[in-house]
């Protein structure tokens, strides 16, 4: 198992950072790498290609004009969440780049990096088991977390 994220650019760094630390957090190996789909296309697609034989999961983080994640999902067989890091520079509105893609380009997006990696984790537990306890484990710690803070009202 394991997660590829595929970044735009280098000042998507910290944010991968966070969607790799919580995805390890799964216990799933994590792989970051640099690519643009409108400057480097033929980079992309060796990534995919170098990555698509195992067991894995596209992590795809582009702001503004995000044409990496539809490229990376037509060119893969392999699951892709688009995880745009917010941008208070377009109001948010770059987001749509993530939203609108072409018939037959379907990458799932997801938002904030614990969500990303949450999702990550879900594909995997489709068929593992340890995986599916993990994730189970994981909403169960969360509904905790509400419990408690309901009672520290009280």
């Amino acid at each position: 198992m394991k997660a590829v994220i595929i970044m735009g650019s280098k000042s998507d760094l910290d944010y991968c950072k966070k969607i790799a630390e919580k995805i390890t957090q799964f216990g799933i190996e994590c792989v970051l790498r640099v690519a643009s789909a409108h400057k480097t296309p033929e980079k992309v697609l060796e990534i995919i290609r170098e990555h698509e034989k195992d067991d894995v999961v596209f992590v795809t983080v582009a702001g503004r004009s995000n044409a990496l994640s539809g490229f990376v999902d037509a060119n893969t067989h392999k699951p892709v969440i688009a995880s745009p890091p917010y941008s208070d520079k377009f109001g948010g509105a770059d987001i749509f780049s993530s939203i609108r893609m072409p018939s037959g380009v379907a990458p799932m997006l997801v938002l904030e990096a614990e969500n990303t990696a949450l999702a990550v984790a879900k594909i995997f537990a489709m068929k593992n088991e340890m995986m599916r306890e993990k994730v189970i484990q994981f909403q169960e710690e969360k509904r905790e977390e509400i419990y408690k803070a309901d009672d520290e009202m009280r």
